[in-house]
Protein backbone atom coordinates (compact mmCIF):
# COMPACT_ATOMS: atom_id res chain seq x y z
CA UNK A 1 0.00 0.00 0.00
CA UNK A 2 1.37 3.76 -0.81
CA UNK A 3 -0.14 6.91 -0.57
CA UNK A 4 -0.60 9.70 -3.57
CA UNK A 5 -0.69 13.23 -2.57
CA UNK A 6 -3.03 14.37 -5.62
CA UNK A 7 -2.72 18.17 -5.83
CA UNK A 8 -2.71 20.72 -8.08
CA UNK A 9 -0.99 23.16 -6.49
CA UNK A 10 2.25 23.47 -4.56
CA UNK A 11 0.58 25.84 -1.71
CA UNK A 12 -2.80 25.28 -1.10
CA UNK A 13 -5.05 27.73 1.18
CA UNK A 14 -6.28 26.79 4.47
CA UNK A 15 -10.06 27.06 3.21
CA UNK A 16 -9.65 24.39 0.65
CA UNK A 17 -9.51 20.47 1.42
CA UNK A 18 -6.17 17.66 0.97
CA UNK A 19 -7.24 15.49 -0.80
CA UNK A 20 -5.19 12.32 0.12
CA UNK A 21 -5.43 9.57 -2.80
CA UNK A 22 -4.94 6.02 -1.95
CA UNK A 23 -3.66 3.58 -4.12
CA UNK A 24 -3.70 -0.09 -3.67
CA UNK A 25 -2.11 -2.49 -6.54
CA UNK A 26 -3.85 -5.60 -7.71
CA UNK A 27 -2.51 -8.91 -8.52
CA UNK A 28 -3.66 -7.82 -12.49
CA UNK A 29 -1.98 -4.66 -12.08
CA UNK A 30 -5.13 -2.37 -11.83
CA UNK A 31 -5.76 -0.15 -9.23
CA UNK A 32 -8.36 1.18 -7.21
CA UNK A 33 -8.28 4.49 -5.56
CA UNK A 34 -9.94 5.69 -2.83
CA UNK A 35 -9.85 9.58 -1.44
CA UNK A 36 -10.22 10.46 1.95
CA UNK A 37 -10.66 14.43 2.15
CA UNK A 38 -9.16 16.32 5.65
CA UNK A 39 -10.66 19.51 6.23
CA UNK A 40 -8.47 22.12 8.62
CA UNK A 41 -11.30 21.72 11.23
CA UNK A 42 -10.00 18.04 11.69
CA UNK A 43 -6.69 20.34 13.08
CA UNK A 44 -8.37 22.03 15.13
CA UNK A 45 -10.33 19.02 16.63
CA UNK A 46 -7.09 17.93 17.48
CA UNK A 47 -5.95 19.90 19.33
CA UNK A 48 -9.25 20.64 21.03
CA UNK A 49 -8.96 16.83 22.29
CA UNK A 50 -5.38 17.05 23.23
CA UNK A 51 -6.54 20.42 25.90
CA UNK A 52 -9.69 18.60 26.96
CA UNK A 53 -7.33 15.58 27.79
CA UNK A 54 -4.99 18.02 29.58
CA UNK A 55 -7.73 19.17 31.50
CA UNK A 56 -8.42 16.13 32.69
CA UNK A 57 -4.97 15.33 33.65
CA UNK A 58 -5.05 18.52 35.77
CA UNK A 59 -8.36 17.40 37.28
CA UNK A 60 -7.15 14.24 38.01
CA UNK A 61 -3.59 15.60 39.76
CA UNK A 62 -5.92 18.37 41.48
CA UNK A 63 -8.59 15.10 43.19
CA UNK A 64 -5.73 13.12 44.18
CA UNK A 65 -3.43 16.12 46.08
CA UNK A 66 -7.21 16.75 47.85
CA UNK A 67 -7.55 13.05 48.65
CA UNK A 68 -3.95 12.17 50.27
CA UNK A 69 -4.42 15.64 52.30
CA UNK A 70 -7.82 14.78 53.73
CA UNK A 71 -6.20 11.41 54.42
CA UNK A 72 -3.23 12.89 56.59
CA UNK A 73 -6.21 15.43 58.21
CA UNK A 74 -8.14 12.18 59.11
CA UNK A 75 -5.33 10.36 60.69
CA UNK A 76 -4.12 13.39 62.64
CA UNK A 77 -8.07 13.72 63.90
CA UNK A 78 -8.26 9.64 64.44
CA UNK A 79 -4.70 10.45 66.81
CA UNK A 80 -7.31 12.75 68.67
CA UNK A 81 -9.99 10.47 69.28
CA UNK A 82 -7.45 7.84 70.14
CA UNK A 83 -6.03 10.18 73.09
CA UNK A 84 -9.34 10.84 74.64
CA UNK A 85 -9.90 7.10 74.41
CA UNK A 86 -6.41 6.68 76.38
CA UNK A 87 -7.87 9.45 78.92
CA UNK A 88 -10.57 7.36 79.60
CA UNK A 89 -8.78 4.17 80.12
CA UNK A 90 -6.73 6.20 82.56
CA UNK A 91 -9.11 7.59 84.68
CA UNK A 92 -10.79 4.86 84.77
CA UNK A 93 -8.12 2.91 86.14
CA UNK A 94 -6.58 5.31 88.54
CA UNK A 95 -8.33 7.71 91.34
CA UNK A 96 -5.91 10.26 91.00
CA UNK A 97 -6.90 14.13 91.70
CA UNK A 98 -10.41 12.62 91.29
CA UNK A 99 -10.87 12.90 95.04
CA UNK A 100 -11.38 16.66 95.24
CA UNK A 101 -14.70 15.79 93.18
CA UNK A 102 -16.33 13.53 95.40
CA UNK A 103 -20.33 13.91 93.65
CA UNK A 104 -18.68 13.02 90.76
CA UNK A 105 -18.72 9.47 89.38
CA UNK A 106 -15.24 7.83 87.76
CA UNK A 107 -17.51 5.31 85.91
CA UNK A 108 -19.77 7.89 84.37
CA UNK A 109 -16.46 10.45 83.50
CA UNK A 110 -14.72 7.65 81.98
CA UNK A 111 -17.36 6.14 79.84
CA UNK A 112 -17.95 9.92 78.73
CA UNK A 113 -14.59 9.80 77.58
CA UNK A 114 -14.88 6.57 75.91
CA UNK A 115 -17.74 7.60 74.02
CA UNK A 116 -16.56 10.97 72.74
CA UNK A 117 -13.02 8.82 71.88
CA UNK A 118 -15.18 5.86 69.89
CA UNK A 119 -17.37 8.63 67.77
CA UNK A 120 -14.30 11.02 66.68
CA UNK A 121 -11.88 7.79 65.86
CA UNK A 122 -15.35 6.96 63.75
CA UNK A 123 -15.65 10.01 62.54
CA UNK A 124 -12.61 10.41 61.63
CA UNK A 125 -12.45 7.09 59.54
CA UNK A 126 -15.39 7.80 58.22
CA UNK A 127 -13.75 10.61 56.23
CA UNK A 128 -10.56 8.86 54.90
CA UNK A 129 -12.64 5.81 53.74
CA UNK A 130 -14.44 8.35 51.76
CA UNK A 131 -11.30 10.51 50.52
CA UNK A 132 -9.94 7.13 49.19
CA UNK A 133 -12.31 5.41 47.61
CA UNK A 134 -13.73 8.40 46.28
CA UNK A 135 -17.31 7.60 47.80
CA UNK A 136 -19.43 10.86 47.80
CA UNK A 137 -22.29 9.10 50.47
CA UNK A 138 -19.18 8.85 52.94
CA UNK A 139 -17.86 11.97 52.33
CA UNK A 140 -21.50 14.08 53.14
CA UNK A 141 -21.99 11.77 56.02
CA UNK A 142 -18.43 12.80 57.31
CA UNK A 143 -19.08 16.31 56.66
CA UNK A 144 -22.66 16.47 58.49
CA UNK A 145 -21.08 14.52 61.32
CA UNK A 146 -17.92 16.70 61.65
CA UNK A 147 -20.31 19.88 61.94
CA UNK A 148 -22.51 18.10 64.54
CA UNK A 149 -19.42 17.86 66.45
CA UNK A 150 -18.89 21.39 65.91
CA UNK A 151 -21.83 22.73 67.14
CA UNK A 152 -21.58 20.40 70.35
CA UNK A 153 -18.02 21.76 71.25
CA UNK A 154 -19.26 25.22 70.72
CA UNK A 155 -22.39 25.04 73.04
CA UNK A 156 -20.26 23.30 75.76
CA UNK A 157 -17.90 26.75 75.23
CA UNK A 158 -20.61 28.75 75.36
CA UNK A 159 -22.56 26.99 78.34
CA UNK A 160 -18.80 27.23 80.54
CA UNK A 161 -19.00 31.05 79.87
CA UNK A 162 -22.86 31.63 81.13
CA UNK A 163 -22.63 29.32 84.10
CA UNK A 164 -19.01 30.49 85.26
CA UNK A 165 -19.87 31.40 88.51
CA UNK A 166 -21.88 28.68 89.32
CA UNK A 167 -19.54 26.37 87.90
CA UNK A 168 -16.80 28.02 90.39
CA UNK A 169 -19.11 27.73 93.30
CA UNK A 170 -19.46 23.91 92.65
CA UNK A 171 -15.98 23.28 92.10
CA UNK A 172 -15.31 25.06 95.82
CA UNK A 173 -18.38 23.32 97.54
CA UNK A 174 -16.22 20.17 95.76
CA UNK A 175 -12.82 20.64 97.58
CA UNK A 176 -14.47 21.37 100.84
CA UNK A 177 -16.37 18.41 100.73
CA UNK A 178 -13.34 16.50 100.18
CA UNK A 179 -10.92 18.30 102.53
CA UNK A 180 -13.67 16.72 105.37
CA UNK A 181 -13.05 13.11 103.69
CA UNK A 182 -9.34 13.90 103.84
CA UNK A 183 -9.26 14.16 108.28
CA UNK A 184 -7.34 11.26 109.64
CA UNK A 185 -4.80 10.87 106.79
CA UNK A 186 -3.55 7.73 104.71
CA UNK A 187 -6.44 7.98 102.46
CA UNK A 188 -6.33 8.76 99.11
CA UNK A 189 -7.91 12.55 99.80
CA UNK A 190 -5.40 12.86 102.41
CA UNK A 191 -2.65 12.04 99.88
CA UNK A 192 -3.80 14.71 97.09
CA UNK A 193 -4.25 16.77 99.29
CA UNK A 194 -1.00 17.02 101.08
CA UNK A 195 0.71 16.96 97.75
CA UNK A 196 -1.34 19.66 96.03
CA UNK A 197 -0.46 22.03 99.21
CA UNK A 198 3.25 21.04 99.42
CA UNK A 199 3.44 21.69 95.49
CA UNK A 200 1.53 24.87 95.40
CA UNK A 201 2.40 26.25 98.60
CA UNK A 202 -1.03 26.76 99.73
CA UNK A 203 -3.76 25.68 102.28
CA UNK A 204 -7.24 24.41 102.15
CA UNK A 205 -9.38 25.61 99.56
CA UNK A 206 -9.48 29.34 100.43
CA UNK A 207 -6.40 29.90 103.77
CA UNK A 208 -6.17 27.76 106.14
CA UNK A 209 -9.24 28.55 108.04
CA UNK A 210 -11.15 25.87 105.75
CA UNK A 211 -9.77 23.15 107.82
CA UNK A 212 -11.67 24.45 111.12
CA UNK A 213 -12.73 22.02 112.95
CA UNK A 214 -9.64 19.26 112.29
CA UNK A 215 -6.26 19.20 112.21
CA UNK A 216 -4.31 21.31 109.86
CA UNK A 217 -1.70 19.06 107.96
CA UNK A 218 1.76 19.52 108.05
CA UNK A 219 1.71 20.07 104.65
CA UNK A 220 0.65 23.61 105.61
CA UNK A 221 3.11 24.70 107.11
CA UNK A 222 5.61 26.81 105.76
CA UNK A 223 8.85 25.66 108.07
CA UNK A 224 9.22 22.94 110.35
CA UNK A 225 8.47 23.21 113.18
CA UNK A 226 4.93 24.26 111.83
CA UNK A 227 5.30 27.89 113.55
CA UNK A 228 2.90 29.46 110.47
CA UNK A 229 1.01 28.42 107.48
CA UNK A 230 0.43 29.14 103.77
CA UNK A 231 -1.85 32.12 103.86
CA UNK A 232 -3.20 31.49 100.21
CA UNK A 233 -5.35 29.02 98.98
CA UNK A 234 -5.49 26.25 96.84
CA UNK A 235 -7.98 27.04 94.42
CA UNK A 236 -7.08 30.50 93.64
CA UNK A 237 -3.21 28.94 93.14
CA UNK A 238 -4.52 26.14 90.91
CA UNK A 239 -7.05 28.66 88.82
CA UNK A 240 -3.84 31.12 88.28
CA UNK A 241 -1.91 28.01 87.22
CA UNK A 242 -4.72 27.32 84.77
CA UNK A 243 -4.13 31.12 83.34
CA UNK A 244 -0.55 30.87 83.27
CA UNK A 245 -0.97 27.86 81.19
CA UNK A 246 -3.80 29.53 78.99
CA UNK A 247 -1.65 29.96 76.29
CA UNK A 248 -1.09 26.49 75.45
CA UNK A 249 -4.46 25.25 76.03
CA UNK A 250 -5.79 28.20 73.74
CA UNK A 251 -3.20 26.41 71.04
CA UNK A 252 -4.53 23.00 72.25
CA UNK A 253 -7.86 24.35 71.18
CA UNK A 254 -7.29 26.17 68.04
CA UNK A 255 -5.47 23.47 66.66
CA UNK A 256 -8.06 20.85 67.29
CA UNK A 257 -11.10 23.39 65.99
CA UNK A 258 -8.63 23.90 62.72
CA UNK A 259 -8.40 20.34 61.88
CA UNK A 260 -11.94 20.42 61.95
CA UNK A 261 -13.08 23.06 59.99
CA UNK A 262 -9.77 21.69 57.54
CA UNK A 263 -11.83 18.16 57.02
CA UNK A 264 -15.56 19.97 56.75
CA UNK A 265 -13.43 21.73 53.38
CA UNK A 266 -11.69 19.59 52.05
CA UNK A 267 -14.48 16.80 52.42
CA UNK A 268 -16.97 19.14 50.68
CA UNK A 269 -14.90 20.28 47.97
CA UNK A 270 -13.73 16.71 47.38
CA UNK A 271 -17.33 16.46 46.77
CA UNK A 272 -18.13 18.76 44.64
CA UNK A 273 -14.62 17.89 42.86
CA UNK A 274 -15.86 14.54 42.53
CA UNK A 275 -19.67 15.18 41.36
CA UNK A 276 -18.60 17.68 38.62
CA UNK A 277 -15.90 15.21 37.42
CA UNK A 278 -18.56 12.13 37.19
CA UNK A 279 -16.30 10.31 38.92
CA UNK A 280 -15.72 7.63 42.37
CA UNK A 281 -18.97 5.77 43.84
CA UNK A 282 -22.28 7.67 45.25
Amino acid sequence: MYIIYSTEHEDIPEPKTVEFVLGMRLIRGQFFFLSYRQRPSDHKDGRAFSSRREATKDKMSCLKCLKYTMCVVNFIFFLCGAAIFGLGIYISTTTKYLTFFPSLSIVNLASALFVIGIFVTSVSFLGFLGALKENRCLLISFFILLFLLMLAELTVACLLLFYETDIDNYIGKELKDSMQKSTGGGNNTSIDWNMIQNTFECCGVNNFTDWDGTKIPSSCCKTEPCTSYWKEGCYLKLKNWFETNLLGTGIAVIVICSIEVLGMCFSMTLFCHISKSGLGYK
